[in-house]
């Protein structure tokens, strides 16, 4: 039997810009970075002072208040992002399995950990809810989606691999619908093992394939995706955003935080979303890059691009919107899948921002300050964990209200 094929027909989306879409088209796709002095906890124990944080001053989270200074709940901002995928995508999801990207609510595991230091028992219940699984399963029950519910804990590419894994399931008849999706919210515990680790900018920008990068900052971000089988959305008549054409997964266990200094479980997990894709690699006409603006991923990245692009790398444009919205970690892949659903869409690709002086080791076209108008068919999102795991999306545009 042919494989089914992959669509999105909802997407619900949070950052530091606030919530939707329209809030990412005013900021990254602007030309504006998110990265404001961070108020959730002192920052003067570390060497960086600044994250893409909410702070309640762009579009509010429908159901969520926020207060300057705290931290929204995890769970909460994924409801309402899972809301509004099911709301735009017109349907219920009651079948719908749900696969998150989330290493789960950091704030209540530091309260498991002092429960334990202080030889409290039993633990806080509300930490159990925080644990990843948890926190997929409760959003299951909560909204009545049926199926399976399952948590991916990878890092950087948690979000990315639920939505290879949600494509698979549907390509192959395992489902009809799935919610997927991933989330993180900047808190100080994992702020401080990027400090510790010397991974952070001190300048407070991000200037992603640019001589002279110092790091990466932490950001807000919650995406979650309805998708569907295309025979599934035809047949109730829902609008099309785009096709989830392919997708690719790769592991170089080159070193525990440090990538393949020539790209290649990147480029691996790249070639192989193309190829399921059934195109060319011509034909991706953007890049969204995992560009984290470290001195040793651009590098790299930068070598998995030529290695899949061949001569045609130059021509190739590539933009880290990392620059805008901070790294997301486990919520990376999927805000990042709907930022180059809204390039297909919106027919313009973000900028690189921060870009100053070109580096020689970066040799591409970064799009950098200002967005491009550009007509594309296909896009490539993708990212890369520590582990040396690596993970691939080929978005497809679509003619609008058609499966």
């Amino acid at each position: 039997m042919a494989p089914h094929e992959v669509v999105v027909t909802g997407y619900g989306v949070f950052t530091s810009y606030g919530f939707g879409a329209q809030a990412l088209r005013d900021g990254l796709f602007a030309g504006r970075t998110g990265f404001t002095p961070v108020t959730r906890f002192d920052p003067a124990p570390y060497h960086a002072d600044r994250a893409a944080t909410y702070e309640g001053e762009g579009p509010e989270i429908p159901g969520v208040p926020v207060k300057p200074g705290v931290t929204p709940g995890q769970s909460e901002v994924l409801r309402a992002c899972t809301l509004a995928a099911l709301s735009m995508a017109r349907t219920t999801g009651a079948d719908a399995p749900v696969f998150l990207g989330t290493a789960g609510d950091h704030s209540a595991n530091l309260r498991f950990w002092e429960d334990i230091a202080a030889g409290r028992t039993p633990v806080d219940p509300r930490v159990l809810d925080s644990m990843p699984a948890r926190i997929a399963e409760r959003l299951g029950e909560d909204l009545g989606l049926g199926g399976q519910r399952l948590a991916f804990v990878n890092a950087c590419v948690a979000s990315t691999n639920a939505i290879a894994h949600a494509a698979e399931l549907i390509s192959r008849g395992g489902a009809d619908t799935v919610v997927a999706g991933g989330a993180y919210l900047v808190t100080e515990d994992v702020f401080a093992k990027f400090d510790s680790g010397k991974a952070l900018s001190r300048e407070g920008v991000v200037r992603p394939f640019a001589k002279g990068r110092m790091g990466l900052l932490q950001g807000d971000g919650v995406a979650v995706l309805v998708l569907e089988s295309a025979r599934r959305a035809r047949e109730r008549g829902a609008q099309v955003l785009a096709k989830v054409a392919g997708w690719g997964m790769a592991a170089d266990a080159h070193h525990v935080i440090q990538p393949h200094p020539k790209g290649e479980g990147m480029a691996k997990a790249a070639q192989a979303a193309i190829r399921r894709a059934g195109i060319t690699p011509e034909q991706i006409g953007y890049v969204n890059a995992h560009g984290t603006g470290t001195p040793l991923n651009d590098v790299a990245e930068t070598a998995a691009l030529h290695r899949v692009f061949g001569d045609h790398a130059p021509a190739v444009p590539v933009s880290s919107t990392k620059s805008g919205t901070g790294h997301m970690l486990e919520a990376t892949g999927a805000v990042e899948a709907v930022i180059s659903i809204l390039a297909l869409r919106d027919g313009l690709l973000p900028p690189t921002l921060g870009y100053q002086e070109p580096d020689p080791a970066c040799d591409l076209d970064y799009i950098p300050g200002t967005a491009r108008p550009a007509p594309i068919t296909h896009a490539l999102s993708l990212n890369a964990a520590f582990g040396g795991v690596n993970a691939a999306l080929v978005l497809e545009r679509t003619p609008e209200d058609t499966a």
